[in-house]
């Protein structure tokens, strides 16, 4: 490492990671020195906003921002590094340990072109590195024209996907949903669930809404799909929600293709504040678009061999594919009370041995949350006081207050 303020003979610093304190995380360490070996420097917060206006920051390539739970009091001072890398087109890759979904998701909104979790998965950060260094795609001609007409308008996509049956992604799905619909009595943001699990898709069973036959119609063939075909095939719940439910009967999950995914939800994100999407269990050839698109990627798990093995089999698939794993934010749900210290090595011990950030601990609502779906209303409405209903509240909250400071900065 040299010091971020100096060259050694005319030998510029091509990175440099921005922490409070880089020795509590000592991997990053090892892996930028086997990256870059001494073409590195380290700095402060404070310093690094002073930094990029010296001539020495004209050689940084990219900085990695290296945070903890302790810095979530202090998130204005983050994305104020980030704006400002960005000013210089310096590439920022966002390493983060115990920061919740929440400050993660503002702080990419800010502009961090990577996130990878700390303790960091083995070769994560030099994937994360080759991905900012790909050149940028070339913007499609019908987002050209969009752009062009002033229609630049693009909601949150909040992507949930159960990695074992009975997990409680449709559940989760559903209410956060809800609570995103119902998080500012002011200014109610518009909010969209789509069910992608054609086969046995279940939100319309937990929302107490039929099934349409246009559904099927609408998906057999996008590339009819305009505006007013999918607001047709959407359905109210409460006049504050709108609902794309599974078809009426079992389909294949091959009936879409990744053109008709992307085609739902560009225009879902067109239409819509926040976009929710409760995914299949089973990954298909066009779960890469979602992936793709997803601001925040919610994998739901438990604290079991089951939910162990399959997210190790599915981190082993997308890196082996090079997709972004690192868009996924482990969610735990059932997961142990705060007092059962046995229960949280547990949690801990996992995360470890499977090279995860498990960043959502959901509690056990126990059995009024079964009772919540099988009477077709959300946790809000049916068991408020729910310990699952206030933490996917919380999360919901927090996610709608950074939604609304964007469109302000806007």
């Amino acid at each position: 490492m040299t010091s971020a303020k100096t060259q050694d003979d005319g030998t510029a610093i091509l990175a440099c990671t921005i922490s409070r304190d880089v020795q509590n995380f000592d991997l990053l360490i090892e892996d930028m020195e086997t990256i870059l070996g001494e073409r590195w420097g380290d700095l402060g917060f404070a310093e690094a906003l002073a930094f990029f206006s010296q001539p020495e920051a004209e050689s940084l390539e990219f900085v990695a921002l290296a945070i903890d739970g302790e810095d979530e009091d202090n998130l204005s001072l983050m994305g104020e590094i980030i704006s400002q890398a960005k000013e210089k087109k310096i590439k920022i890759v966002l390493i983060a340990e115990d920061v919740t979904p929440a400050s993660l998701h503002q702080l990419l909104r800010k502009g961090a072109d990577e996130f990878v979790p700390y303790p960091l998965p083995e070769g994560e950060l030099q994937e994360a590195i080759e991905r900012m260094n790909k050149p940028e795609p070339v913007a499609t001609t019908a987002v050209a024209a969009q752009v062009a007409q002033g229609d630049s308008k693009e909601g949150a996509l909040f992507v949930v996907h159960g990695l074992a049956g009975g997990v409680g992604s449709t559940t989760m799905a559903v209410n956060l949903a809800w609570e995103l619909a119902t998080a500012s009595d002011k200014e109610a943001p518009s909010v969209c669930v789509i069910d992608l699990d054609l086969q046995y898709g279940s939100v319309s069973t937990y929302l107490d809404l039929p099934r349409r036959e246009t559904i099927f119609e609408m998906l057999s063939d996008t590339t009819l799909m305009d505006d007013d075909v999918f607001s047709q095939a959407l359905q109210t719940y409460e006049e504050k929600l709108e609902v794309l439910t599974a078809p009426s009967d079992m389909v294949p999950l091959d009936l879409i293709t990744p053109d008709d995914i992307e085609r739902v939800i560009e225009i879902a994100r067109r239409k819509f504040d926040y976009v929710v999407v409760d995914m299949p269990t089973t990954l298909v050839h066009w779960s890469e678009t979602v992936l793709q698109a997803a601001h925040v990627y919610f994998a739901m798990i438990e604290l079991d061999m089951r939910s162990a093995q399959n997210a190790l089999r599915l981190k082993r698939a997308l890196q082996a594919e090079e997709l972004p794993f690192n868009k996924l934010r482990f969610a735990l749900n059932r997961a142990p009370k705060f007092t059962d210290l046995n229960g949280k090595g547990r949690v801990k011990r996992m995360g470890e041995s499977l090279g995860i950030s498990i960043d959502l601990q959901l509690p056990d609502g126990g059995k009024p949350v079964m009772q919540s779906g099988d009477h077709g209303l959300p946790l809000a409405k049916s068991a408020a006081k729910n310990p699952l209903r206030r933490e996917i509240a919380k999360l919901a909250k927090s996610l709608h207050s950074l939604g609304s400071s964007s469109a302000e900065a806007a």
